[in-house]
């Protein structure tokens, strides 16, 4: 089980290690769904020594049937975090603009690509600078890195295997969206509302708080109770796999290492029109 360390760092331990003389390489992953770009945040301030990395255009494939923010190319994934400076077997910490959504996707994906030693600052930007330390706007200039994509290394769903796992006993599929669209009443992005036939709802908000996560037990609790358990098989969707990814970060963080995100999620289920869509609670 890894622990809490190995997957969240705290603003002021990180402070402590960029002082180090091998510190990790921190990228800033602020991003929102419907913008303005997070580079724009990024120019006015940023951790000391970070790299802007692009979540739409970086970190994520095209979008079209796949999903909105499906797998990017591993090549074009590799190209961009040596850009950044990421070094094979290096420590990263990845940080956002306080929700926690697209640095835990960014944590995904550079362990999804091969990559372990990756933390997510714990609260992002607003906990950094809450805690009084030091920003600047200088951009720096990495040294290339060296990192090599190796995909594979987190479990990933495709819909047939979201649809069989939402089905199947002993096995739990989770919609971290919001209530109502999960019951179909409202969709203010993909054509279609509803749901995954099967899958059970346990909004992001019912387990991080402003990019927080409480403590391994909650976490394992709250789970618990929409059946997740030992033994258990379980997966993750949102609406186009970013929340998800948080999801799975937060299960992570309760031991379920062996968590898998359905990456294009509803954006690609909706996109067959023979999927099946259910509503209601």
């Amino acid at each position: 089980m890894s622990g809490t360390d190995d997957l969240l760092v705290e603003p002021e331990r990180l402070a402590a290690e960029l002082e180090s003389a091998d510190p990790p390489t921190v990228l800033d992953i602020r991003w929102r769904l419907t913008g303005p770009p997070g580079r724009d945040d990024y120019a006015v301030g940023h951790l000391p020594g970070a790299v802007f990395v692009d979540l739409d255009t970086e970190l994520c494939g095209a979008p079209g049937a796949a999903g909105r923010h499906p797998l990017p190319d591993p090549a074009a994934l590799q190209a961009a975090l040596r850009a950044a400076g990421v070094r094979a077997g290096h420590p990263v910490v990845v940080y956002d603009g306080g929700d926690g959504m697209a640095a835990a996707r960014a944590w995904w994906t550079l362990r999804w690509a091969g990559h372990e030693p990756v933390r997510v600052l714990h609260g992002g930007y607003p906990a950094w600078t809450a805690a009084g330390l030091p920003v600047g706007a200088d951009v720096p200039a990495p040294v290339p890195g060296d990192v090599r994509v190796r995909p594979g290394a987190l479990p990933v769903l495709d819909a047939g295997e979201a649809a069989r796992l939402a089905a199947a006993q002993g096995a739990v599929l989770i919609d971290v969206r919001a209530a109502p669209r999960y019951r179909g009443e409202t969709e203010p992005i993909d054509p279609v509302a509803g749901h995954v036939p099967g899958a059970v709802n346990v909004p992001a908000p019912e387990y991080v708080t402003n990019g927080r996560f409480p403590a391994a037990e909650a976490l394992r609790d709250r789970f618990a109770t929409v059946g997740v358990a030992e033994g258990t098989a379980v997966g993750a969707y949102c609406g186009s796999g970013v929340t998800a990814a948080q999801a799975v970060l937060a299960l992570h963080l309760a031991g379920r290492l062996d968590a898998a995100l359905y990456v294009g999620s509803w954006s690609n289920w909706v996109a067959d029109p023979e999927r099946p869509v259910a509503t209601g609670a």
